[in-house]
């Protein structure tokens, strides 16, 4: 009882080579002992181990995340191109993390992800292929991100031009 009480006031234990990697104020959310490593959770990213130590992916580049029997799969997103004020993503091959002792770790991870979302839209192109459209808060920054993710296969330059032309709306000027 007292060590559950303890652990509230203290916070979830964060190994040490995480905790000497966070920002200031990057305050531990949650934290949990994975299979190489640890999973963490803070107000700015997800915190993965890697061979070359704990990194963290903020929550705007977080495409998916779900949860299957005590693994952790996540797919990450790279900004590939600038498009007139957007971005466009390319998502990379998921990482599957296994973490035994999850604990509220899916709905925090669940919670922050959606959080980070302001609007959504899907585009689908004429010539088949599409888009998500997705406004986006970018983690300890103001304001919003527009970012463009182009399904597999679809033309990339018709998707940098939706995109220009939707970032130009939302910023009042002309497309």
């Amino acid at each position: 009882m007292l060590s559950r009480w303890w652990r509230r006031i203290a916070g979830p234990a964060v190994p040490e080579d995480v905790r000497a990697a966070l920002d200031p104020g990057e305050d531990v959310v949650a934290a949990a002992e994975a299979d190489h490593g640890h999973v963490v959770v803070t107000r700015l990213g997800l915190w993965l181990p890697g061979e070359a130590g704990p990194r963290r992916v903020g929550w705007h580049l977080v495409s998916r995340a779900g949860w299957d029997a005590g693994t952790l799969t996540v797919v990450e997103a790279e900004e590939a191109d600038e498009a007139g004020g957007a971005v466009l993503l390319r998502d990379l091959p998921p990482v599957r993390v296994a973490v035994p002792r999850a604990g509220r770790l899916p709905e925090l991870v669940r919670r922050r992800v959606e959080g980070s979302i302001r609007a959504r839209h899907r585009a689908d192109l004429a010539d088949g292929g599409g888009a998500w459209f997705v406004l986006r808060k970018v983690p300890g920054a103001d304001g919003v991100m527009l970012q463009a993710r182009p399904d597999p296969g679809t033309d990339v330059d018709a998707v940098r031009a939706m995109a220009r032309e939707a970032a130009a709306q939302l910023s009042g000027g002309e497309a």
